[in-house]
């Protein structure tokens, strides 16, 4: 059976790239109907953090990824560790400088790893070095704690970043020292901005606690993490988690750098926000408001439901909703500094008083019957319905763009309606 590991260090929060070496493993393990196991990386006693390692594992169920077994925690095998290297001590492969313990790396060797991103890779052991089993405090060394774990954990692959490829004939000369079977290796190409450099936050490249307050859905993060290294056979971009399982082959990876676009992102996102229940969207849309600072306890849900039914398909993100929709929750916004030659000339009160009395006059306060009393009266005065709709879209909502004005006017109701465009024609 498939066996594959997680393993995040509580040192920070989980970074995109580490989320994106998640994802791969726990694909690969659902695929093959395998194990995926999760071992905590906190050898570093002062800088693990609980709060760290909740936040990790909370984000982790956020993007949609479970595990199997308990998590085992590095800190807490000290003993074992120290027990493996004195195995090797006892049979003089490795040795002891002061109270560190060093493996002895034999030269003239070439290391083959028949990688499954790659393909074959060659390392000759005269460029490694003598390697730390134990440190003279008594903690582990990285190297050495992984193969102990991962033999313990009977992992049969590890899929990881590029940035370890220099750590797999180290490795190797472990599991043969222990007399253990290496797992198979395979090393995804790691994330670049989109203009090739490293990835940094001005790519993008921050946590996944950032990407949810922003606002992006936990299956679109996911559906784009796996696209950055996979590709299905029939080329589809939009591809939930399930059916990523289903048509996942791990021999299929791209083995060249993916350049990370939040562009592309963003627009993912979209098509999520589009296609999701309201039901779904609803609980998100409200935190993003309270986040915003938006008083919403005398709003039901029927009314945030149908503001947000207006800009679903306007939004990339949903924190964007809060700036675009604000309107629909406070009264004392401001008038955009371009919305305002609409409403602060002569003409344009005139026309915001003339449509403000064909409004008050109205039974049927829906779209549609405020579209034909706009065209109406537009064509009474022989002007286009624009000279109202721009004048009267900045007095109801203090901006220039946005969803179409009847609808707005329709969910914002007769009252508050008449009440916006007069406290802008009376000043």
């Amino acid at each position: 059976m498939v066996r594959v590991r997680f393993a995040p260090s509580p040192t920070g929060f989980l970074h995109i790239g580490s989320a994106r070496t998640a994802i791969f493993n726990w694909l690969y393990a659902r695929h093959m109907g395998g194990k995926f196991l999760l071992r905590i990386e906190d050898t570093d006693l002062k800088r693990s953090e609980t709060r760290f390692l909740e936040e990790i594992l909370d984000d982790l169920r956020w993007l949609g990824l479970d595990w199997d077994e308990e998590p085992i925690f590095q800190s807490r095998r000290f003993d074992v560790y120290r027990e493996k290297a004195g195995g090797l001590l006892a049979t003089g492969k490795a040795y002891k400088e002061g109270e560190a313990i060093l493996f002895r790396v034999e030269p003239g060797r070439t290391i083959e790893v028949h990688d499954m991103v790659h393909g074959t890779i060659s390392f000759q052991t005269d460029t490694i070095k003598d390697q730390v089993l134990v440190k003279s405090d008594g903690s582990p060394a990285y190297n050495f704690s992984c193969v102990v774990d991962d033999s313990h954990l009977g992992i049969t692959h590890i899929l990881r970043g590029d940035d370890h490829v220099s750590n797999t004939p180290k490795q190797i000369l472990f599991y043969e020292a222990l007399g253990l079977t290496p797992p198979k290796f395979g090393h995804m190409p790691l994330i670049l901005g989109r203009d090739g450099a490293k990835l940094s936050k001005r790519h993008g490249g921050v946590s996944v606690l950032e990407y949810q307050a922003e606002g992006f859905l936990p299956e679109a993060l996911a559906n784009y993490l796996i696209l950055l290294g996979w590709t299905p056979k029939d080329g589809r971009e939009i591809m939930p988690l399930a059916e990523a399982v289903r048509e996942f082959e791990i021999t299929a990876m791209n083995d060249v750098q993916a350049k990370f676009d939040i562009q592309k992102l963003r627009w993912m996102n979209s098509e999520y926000i589009m296609a999701a229940p309201s039901g779904t969207l609803l609980p998100l849309i409200k935190a993003q408001l309270r986040d915003a600072g938006l008083d919403i306890s005398g709003r039901d849900d029927t009314y945030i439901s149908r503001v947000l039914e207006l800009y679903r398909v306007r939004i990339k993100t949903l924190r964007e909703f809060t700036g675009m929709a604000d309107f629909f929750f406070k009264d004392d916004y401001a008038l955009e500094e371009e919305g305002k030659k609409y409403v602060e000339t002569e003409g344009g009160r005139a026309s915001l008083e003339a449509f403000a009395s064909r409004l008050e006059a109205l039974e049927d306060f829906g779209h549609d019957a405020l579209e034909k009393a706009c065209r109406e009266l537009a064509e009474e005065k022989g002007v286009k319905p624009a000279v109202l709709i721009h004048p009267a879209r900045v007095a109801v909502s203090g901006k220039t763009k946005g969803a179409g004005l009847f609808e707005m006017m329709e969910v914002l109701g007769k009252e508050v309606v008449l009440k916006r465009i007069r406290s802008v024609t009376h000043g």
